[in-house]
């Protein structure tokens, strides 16, 4: 559910001028075609602060604008980037402007687009460093916020690095080996190897490493050991106290204390300091060492002690890019690399999407505090649970990866996972999820077809499994390359002005009267058929982003063509456009219909948006709040296919409505076996709150006697007439008698 979260545009300055004498802030570049967005955008972070610092935001409304604005002022801190401007590929093309021309490695970029089917291949992301992308539609103001403050803390942490890798390259010295190094393991290996060198001689020898937050200053049971030779060696899982002597641990209880470098008669403890860790190279002697060789380890040490940062260094950004700073789990970068590993071993497994549903609404209902405690939590349980034999991951912020064998990962164990609720700040919640499957054959080309596969399983299971889970079948793919080919076909189609608007006329029962028309999309193939059905390619249309532009033009036809109708039927009173809820979504929706109707001269209440009952009932605030807005900007409001969404009548009180259109499911019924029990309860309903009714569907006389004796105003269906283009309906309304 969306509600304030939602992209609300407002009136700002697009340039706001920078001040000297302020506090720092963040600089935001935000690259979109789309004032709407810039506004909305504007609005969403306007007063918010993020990682400690204010917004300030700069705006490019083009590719070329952008790289002007560059080239003249390069501090940013994150870039909002829209995919598609000016071409297809100008978004992309302006990446490898900032990375490769500009050389602006650590600015954080994120793409933006309303077309989901333009997005990038996962090498774009890897090759230039892509932070996050989103479709615009899905970017609510919640989200864009979690989005900018986790680029900013990346941003954040690449300064910091990048700051200490130019304060490290300044003390790297003599010892190119260990600079190499870069895990622990290989790092402890040859520091002893280079001391056997320099004391020219075998060393029984140990390395270890501690966090500088260990309770004790001297306390050698805080130390970790990742390496040890000649007699330690086997030791990198024993406590130090176990393997070494007591004067030993004394001279590393002294070292450890003092923070330095210090010798007896029998070994050495060489201290060790980089950053918030530190570590220690305990070194057996044989005897008290001479002057000079202690000289040469206390300069070695130097060299250790840069390496050894280093070391801690890349392990840092190595777990920064392959892990969830928020759960610790893996994230999507690393469960591909352990997918392309399964494919690389020919590993039969099973790979599974856990999305946890509604996810956002608790978020937006909770807040993001409790939110983030969820995930937590649920992080938390579904690793201790499944234990070491799978790998679980966060692939997005309520979408979770698993991978493992499949007597395991299978939809029943991962349910069992949920089936209690989750405590979380004194509060118990309850999760569900949605689950898409798919098991490995051996024969996949890449770790991304598995992660492909079981996303369009998560799909399915969204959209059409009652079952909330499914394994993926080649069938599926089939179908979802189908629908991206068809999505791509109505985009060129609606460009090439091939779609169509047509008419159902809307008869009143009692006068037989023409009182209002509906308009209906149509997707014509030339040929006196049509390409594909409208409850086919609209969800498309939704899914892809090009409802936004699509609906506008299809209230505007339908404006257009209501003011040419009155001219042939001058009692005609309104004419009915169905929206979807990412119309409702968009902030400047309302403001849009009221443009168009002043452009076209349609009165106040002689347009009629109407709203499913199940899109009403899905985010009732946002909703009502639109509705509210529309009927302020002169529309009247109906709900479409009343009595197929299962809400509350009580419920549906609270909207500001003025009409109900009955599903013609329920108008067949008035010939069957029922009765038409339903349609005379919703008629009755509708009455008593003054709301007039429409039924849909009408294609007997036996349903239009039964809806006239029983109140229903207004009948639409085949009986009266079918969806016609405009010009044969103006001449049906010139010929009519009514």
């Amino acid at each position: 559910m969306h509600t304030d979260d939602d992209l609300v545009p407002i009136l700002e300055d697009a340039h706001a001028s920078r001040t000297v004498s302020r506090a720092p802030v963040w600089r935001i570049l935000i690259v979109d075609d789309d004032e709407e967005v810039h506004a909305s955008t504007r609005y969403a972070l306007g007063g918010v602060h993020a990682a400690g610092r204010a917004l300030e935001m700069a705006h490019a409304h083009s590719a070329a604008e952008a790289r002007a604005l560059l080239r003249a002022d390069r501090d940013f801190a994150v870039i909002l980037l829209d995919v598609v401007m000016e071409t297809d590929s100008a978004g992309l093309d302006m990446v490898e402007f900032i990375r490769n021309d500009m050389r602006m490695s650590e600015v954080r970029i994120i793409l933006r687009t309303g077309q989901p089917g333009y997005a990038p291949e996962l090498d774009v992301f890897n090759d230039y460093d892509i932070n996050d992308y989103r479709t615009k539609a899905e970017l609510t103001r919640i989200r864009l916020i979690t989005a900018i403050t986790s680029a900013l803390r990346s941003y954040q942490q690449i300064r910091t690095i990048a700051e200490h890798k130019r304060g490290l390259e300044l003390i790297i010295g003599a010892s190119s080996d260990l600079m190499e190094r870069k895990a622990n393991g290989s790092f402890a290996e040859a520091v002893l190897n280079q001391l056997a060198t320099v004391l020219q001689r075998p060393v029984d020898g140990i390395v270890c490493t501690r966090e500088e937050v260990a309770t004790r200053d001297d306390d050698p049971a805080a130390l970790h050991i990742i390496g040890a030779s000649g007699r330690y060696g086997g030791a990198t899982s024993s406590n130090l106290s176990g393997i070494c002597d007591p004067a030993a641990i004394e001279l590393i209880r002294a070292s450890l204390k003092t923070r330095g470098h210090c010798f007896n008669d029998t070994c050495a403890a060489i201290h060790l300091k980089s950053g918030t860790h530190e570590g220690l190279v305990l070194i057996d002697t044989a005897g008290p060492l001479p002057e000079a060789e202690r000289g040469l380890l206390e300069v070695f040490a130097a060299n250790i002690a840069a390496s050894f940062g280093n070391v801690r260094l890349f392990e840092r950004l190595n777990h920064i890019a392959y892990h969830d700073s928020l759960t610790g789990l893996p994230n999507r970068t690393s469960f591909i690399c352990r997918l392309n590993d399964v494919v690389t071993r020919r590993t039969n497994v099973t790979v599974a999407l856990v999305d946890l549903r509604h996810f956002s609404d608790l978020n937006n209902g909770l807040g993001q505090e409790t939110g983030n405690a969820l995930l937590t939590a649920v992080a938390y349980r579904m690793q201790r649970r499944l234990g070491a034999e799978s790998i679980v991951a966060r692939m997005s912020a309520d979408v979770f990866g698993l991978i493992g064998p499949a007597d395991l990962i299978r939809p029943e164990r991962i349910l069992e996972l949920f089936a209690a609720p989750f405590e979380v700040a004194d509060n118990w919640i309850p999760v569900g999820v949605t689950i898409g499957l798919y098991r490995s054959t051996g024969d996949e080309p890449k770790g991304l077809t598995l992660l492909r596969r079981a996303n369009i399983a998560l799909n399915h299971a969204r959209h059409g499994s009652s079952e909330r889970h499914a394994y993926f079948a080649r069938e599926m793919e089939d179908s979802a390359r189908a629908r991206l080919q068809l999505v791509d076909n109505l985009r060129l189609a609606f460009r090439a002005r091939e779609l169509q608007v047509w008419f159902q006329p809307q008869v009143m029962l009692s006068t037989r009267q023409v009182t209002g028309v509906e308009a209906l999309l149509r997707w014509p193939d030339g040929h006196g058929g049509f390409v594909s059905p409208p409850g086919e390619f609209i969800p498309l249309a939704e899914y892809s982003g090009l409802i936004l532009e699509l609906g506008e033009w299809v209230i505007g036809e339908a404006c257009a063509a209501f003011m040419r109708m009155r001219q042939h039927a001058p009692r005609l009173e309104h004419i009915a456009v169905n929206v979807s809820m990412p119309q409702f979504r968009h902030p400047g929706f309302a403001r849009t219909v009221a443009a168009l109707m002043q452009r076209h001269g349609v009165a106040n209440g002689q347009l009629e948006i109407e709203v499913t009952e199940s899109l009403a009932m899905d985010e009732p605030r946002l909703v009502i709040g639109c509705m509210r807005a529309l009927r302020q900007a002169g529309a009247s409001i109906a709900i479409d296919d009343f009595g197929t969404g299962y809400s509350s009548l009580a419920h549906l009180r609270e909207l500001p409505i003025d009409c109900l259109k009955i599903d013609r499911a329920f108008v067949t019924e008035i010939d069957s076996a029922q009765g038409g029990v339903f349609a005379e309860t919703m008629i009755t309903f509708a009455r008593k709150l003054g709301i007039a009714v429409v039924a849909e569907g009408v294609e007997t006389a036996t349903q239009d006697d039964f809806l006239r004796s029983h109140g229903c105003e207004a009948g639409q269906g085949y009986l009266y007439a079918r969806p016609m283009p405009l010009p044969e309906l103006v001449e049906w309304l010139a010929t009519r008698q009514p």
